[in-house]
């Protein structure tokens, strides 16, 4: 039999809106991780409950130390390779249930990602180290919303969406007035805040990054082009709706000042693992719109186009993440 293989549990699912996109991730990375070296198995967290699936049997976790049992055995994991995107595995939840119980795993620590899931206090945090973000204004379920005032910081048009959360619902791009209300009130529905931020025109940019021991390994870049007015659910998920180009078509210097931000931006922040930071380049100045710290990895998502680009695999990029946490 020779070296023990590492058993990992793929988490998957999650209570936000990209549910099904994350159970997709998941379904890649298990074909992709090395069957040579590890043991996979998916574990779905849901609501109503977290299982281990083998084939079409599930078997519930026990959440004092994250096994579960077969036939009279326990089955115990080496580490998780996390693929959730959105709550409870994109905002630090995870994270600290895994730092309590000396799980190792896969990506940013508890702080980092409840950080950068809140889009507002992490912009806050990079504007004052100088990185180039657009203006924003964060409001509260409950507060008395003033539209004068608010137009007043924030020009129009401006993006209205939800603080929390790293999906696309409830966003809306508002270009009158008269829509800053029901496009806050959409993103209330979605989290108790909701962020206005001024709208950058320009080229839209996303760079993946993953840093091994102290070295950066830094992803092609991709431009996202899309024909719905912004990058919004329906273009991130349907076929023909955003062009997705890798390597993107910018100058020499835009793609180096784009590495640096991104490097930068990692460091502040604390990230480990694969990030995908999101920017507008308006001329030639780059502005940050956010970063992902569970970015998708299906095969259609971003990251694995610039994986393949740059001319490795995924599977070689799991095994680093791996090796880095175990």
């Amino acid at each position: 039999m020779g070296k023990h293989k590492k058993h990992i549990a793929i988490i998957a699912g999650g209570y936000s809106s990209e549910y099904s996109i994350s159970v997709e991730s998941a379904e890649e990375v298990i074909k992709s991780i090395d069957p040579e070296r590890f043991n996979s198995t998916i574990v779905e967290i849901t609501k109503e409950g977290w299982f281990a699936n083998r084939g079409s049997d599930k078997y519930p976790i026990d959440k004092n130390d994250f096994s579960f049992g077969t036939n009279g055995t326990s089955q115990k994991f080496d580490g998780v390779f996390n693929a959730i995107h959105g709550t409870p595995g994109e905002d630090g939840t995870l994270q600290a249930y895994f730092e309590l119980i000396n799980m190792p795993y896969t990506g940013c620590d508890s702080f980092c990602s409840s950080l950068t899931s809140n889009k507002f206090a992490c912009n806050n945090m990079l504007r004052s180290m100088a990185i180039p973000i657009a203006k924003s204004i964060l409001v509260r379920k409950g507060d008395s919303i003033n539209a004068d005032e608010i137009l007043a910081h924030v020009d129009l048009p401006c993006f209205v969406k939800p603080n929390n959360g790293g999906s696309s619902c409830g966003i809306n791009k508002v270009n009158q007035a008269e829509q800053l209300f029901p496009a806050i009130e959409d993103a209330l529905n979605e989290d108790s805040e909701a962020i206005i931020e001024a709208f950058i025109k320009g080229r839209e940019l996303t760079c993946g990054l993953v840093r091994k021991k102290n070295e950066f390994i830094v992803f092609p870049l991709t431009e996202i082009v899309t024909k719905n007015e912004f990058f919004d659910y329906e273009a991130k998920y349907t076929p023909g709706v955003a062009d997705e180009i890798t390597p993107a078509d910018v100058p020499d210097d835009v793609r180096s000042q784009c590495e640096v931000l991104s490097k930068k931006i990692y460091e502040i922040l604390g990230c480990k693992g694969i990030v995908r930071m999101d920017y507008i380049l308006n001329d030639k100045q780059l502005y940050f719109l956010e970063v992902n710290t569970v970015p998708g990895m299906s095969t259609k998502s971003i990251v694995p186009q610039q994986i393949r680009a740059k001319g490795m695999t995924t599977s070689e990029v799991y095994s680093l993440l791996l090796d880095e946490i175990l």
